[in-house]
C-alpha cells in the first residue's frame, strides 16, 4: 500500500477547521432600536446572520415579535438590547434627582458646580386658587436666587482677596477657576425648582421602569415628566440631520420626481425609538399602595419618637437577621429616620411582627412587578448618610451599589458651606436657608418641596460591597472634589478603618483635613 495516499486524520482535522472564515465583528449603524433589538433577539430563535436579519425585518414585524415575546411572554432581556438617547429640558433639579434615580441609567446633566444658574429659570407648581401660597412660594425663589447670586459673587470677590493669580496664568482662567469654587458654595442657596437639563442614553426594559415609576410619583411635574417621556419615545424622534435630508430629498425631486418620491421614503422617513416596548407603560398601583402602607407602618411603630442625632456617615454594623434588615429598610424610604435606630427598633420585634412588615412589601405586587429596591439585602457595608442635598446628587452617581431616598425635610437642618464663615457671609446665607425653611412649614404640601435650597440636609442608605466603598472613597476623597462629598467620602473611609482596621491599608484616599489649591480644578 503506497504511503502518500494515506491521510492522517489529525491533519485533515485540521485542514477542516483553518478553512472557517474568521471571526466577523462589525459595529451596526442606521437600524431603529426596536428594530436592532428584534435581530439581536433573533440571535436565540434563528441561524440568520446580523445583516440577513436586518435586510428582512420591518418595523412592522419587529412591533409583532415584541407584542408576542416582550408582553405575552415577558421576555423582558429583549427590551435591554434597544438602547435609545433623550435630551429633557427645562426640568426642576427636584425633577431630576428623581428621573436619575435608576441603577441602570446613564446620562450628564447641567453642573452646579461650573455653570451660573441665575438665568436658569424655575419650576411653579400649581397652588390652584390659593394666591397666598403661590405668592408666598414666588417671593421664597427669587429670594433664594437673589441670595444665590449675591453669595457667589461675594465668594469671588473674597476668594481673589486669598489666593493670588500666579504670574503664569491668565486672567480669564483665573477668575474662570476661582468663579467655580464660588459656584461650589453658592449653589447650597439654589432651590429645588430651579431648572436644569439632561441627556440619558438608556435600555427600554429602564426607560419603561422609568416611566411607570415617574407616572407614580406624587409630584405634578414628575407624573407630566413621565407622560412626556413616554410620548417622546413612542413618537417621532428628532433627526440630526433632518432638514439636510429633507433639502437633499428635494433636490433629488427637482432633478427626477420619480426618484425623489423613492428617496423620500428613505431620507425623510419618521422614525419612532419606541414604539412599542413603552407604550403600555403605566403608574405602578404596587409602588403607590406600598410605600403608603409602609409610611403608616412607621408612624406606628416609632410612635412619635423623635429624631435621634446622627453623624454625617454612619456605618451601621451587622448584628441583625436578614429578615430584621429588609423590614428596617422598607420602613427606612417611608419615613425620616435613621437606619440604625430603625434597625434597633425593628431587631427587637417578635418574628411575627417582622415578617408583617416584609408582608407590606410584597401585598400589592402584581404578576410582573420587581421588588422594591428595598428588598436588595445581605450587602456588608450600609452606610446611613445625612448631607446636603447638592452634595447627594454627586453621589447618587454612584450606581453599582443600592440606594434608598428618604423624602425632603427641614426636620434635619442644613448645612454651612466651607468658607462662608471666613468671606463674613454666614449670616447672608443662614437668614437665606432659613427664610426658605420657614416658607416651607407655612406652604405645608408637597410643592413647598420646591422651595427647599440645596443646602438643606437629605437622609440616604447605601449598600455596597467593599470595592465599592474603596472606590467611592478613593475618587470623591480626591482635591479636585467638592469640599461636601470629599468630607463624606473620608468619613466613609474612616468608618471601614474602625470596624475593619485590617482593610484600611488598601485604601489609597486623599486626606480632606490637607489644605487645597484652589487653583486646581
Amino acid at each position: 500500500m503506497a504511503v502518500s495516499n494515506i491521510v492522517n486524520p489529525a491533519q485533515h482535522h485540521l485542514e477542516v477547521v483553518h478553512s472557517q472564515p474568521p471571526t466577523e465583528v462589525f459595529a451596526v449603524h442606521g437600524a431603529d432600536p426596536e428594530v436592532l433589538a428584534y435581530a439581536m433577539a433573533k440571535y436565540s430563535r434563528s441561524a440568520l446572520s446580523m445583516k440577513e436579519s436586518l435586510k428582512e425585518i420591518s418595523s412592522q414585524r419587529a412591533e409583532q415579535f415584541l407584542n408576542t415575546f416582550y408582553f405575552q411572554y415577558g421576555h423582558r432581556s429583549i427590551a435591554d438590547l434597544a438602547h435609545i438617547a433623550f435630551a429633557i429640558e427645562r426640568l426642576s433639579l427636584l425633577a431630576a434627582i428623581s428621573l436619575v434615580d435608576e441603577q441602570r441609567w446613564d446620562g450628564q446633566e447641567r453642573s452646579t458646580r461650573y455653570q451660573n444658574f441665575k438665568k436658569s429659570g424655575w419650576y411653579m407648581p400649581d397652588f390652584g386658587t390659593n394666591r397666598d401660597a403661590a405668592q408666598l412660594y414666588r417671593h421664597s425663589v427669587e429670594g433664594l436666587f437673589t441670595a444665590y447670586h449675591e453669595l457667589a459673587e461675594g465668594m469671588f470677590e473674597s476668594l481673589k482677596t486669598q489666593v493670588a493669580k500666579p504670574a503664569e496664568m491668565k486672567q480669564d482662567g483665573y477668575d474662570r477657576t476661582l468663579k467655580a469654587r464660588a459656584f461650589d458654595v453658592a449653589r447650597y442657596l439654589l432651590p429645588l425648582a430651579t431648572n436644569t437639563s439632561l441627556g440619558q442614553i438608556v435600555n427600554a426594559r429602564t426607560l419603561e421602569t422609568q416611566v411607570s415609576r415617574l407616572l407614580s410619583s406624587p409630584y405634578a411635574e414628575i407624573r407630566q415628566l413621565g407622560e412626556r417621556l413616554r410620548d417622546a419615545a413612542t413618537g417621532a424622534a428628532w433627526n440630526v440631520h433632518g432638514e439636510e435630508l429633507a433639502k437633499l430629498q428635494q433636490e433629488i425631486a427637482v432633478l427626477d420626481p420619480a426618484l425623489g418620491a423613492k428617496a423620500e421614503a428613505l431620507l425623510t422617513r419618521e422614525v419612532k425609538t419606541a414604539p412599542t416596548l413603552v407604550k403600555y407603560a403605566a403608574p405602578n398601583n404596587y409602588e403607590i399602595e406600598t410605600k403608603r402602607e409602609l409610611a403608616q407602618a412607621a408612624a406606628e411603630l416609632m410612635q412619635g419618637e423623635a429624631i435621634a442625632p446622627a453623624p454625617v456617615v454612619d456605618l451601621v454594623e451587622r448584628k441583625e437577621s436578614l429578615e430584621a434588615e429588609i423590614a428596617a429598610t422598607l420602613l427606612y424610604g417611608a419615613c425620616h429616620y435613621s437606619y440604625r435606630q430603625l434597625r434597633d427598633r425593628v431587631a427587637a420585634l417578635d418574628e411575627g411582627r417582622i415578617h408583617e412588615i416584609i408582608a407590606l412589601g410584597t401585598r400589592y405586587r402584581g404578576k410582573h412587578d420587581e421588588l422594591l429596591r428595598e428588598f436588595s439585602a445581605g450587602q456588608m457595608l450600609r452606610f446611613d448618610i445625612l448631607m446636603d442635598i447638592g452634595g447627594f446628587r454627586d453621589m447618587h452617581r454612584h450606581r453599582r451599589c443600592v440606594q434608598v431616598l428618604q423624602g425632603y425635610t427641614t426636620a434635619h437642618g442644613y448645612d454651612i458651606p466651607e468658607g462662608v464663615a471666613e468671606a463674613g457671609l454666614q449670616a447672608q446665607y443662614e437668614a437665606a436657608v432659613q427664610s426658605a425653611h420657614q416658607a416651607h412649614a407655612k406652604l405645608g404640601t408637597e410643592s413647598a418641596d420646591y422651595a427647599l435650597p440645596l443646602g438643606t440636609r437629605m437622609r440616604a442608605l447605601f449598600k455596597m460591597d467593599f470595592a465599592e466603598a474603596l472606590y467611592i472613597s478613593e475618587l470623591r476623597s480626591q482635591p479636585q472634589g467638592h469640599f461636601s462629598y470629599r468630607r463624606v467620602a473620608w468619613e466613609m473611609y474612616e468608618a471601614v478603618r474602625k470596624q475593619h482596621p485590617a482593610l484600611a491599608q488598601y485604601f489609597r484616599v486623599t486626606d480632606v483635613n490637607e489644605p487645597v489649591d484652589l487653583l486646581k480644578r
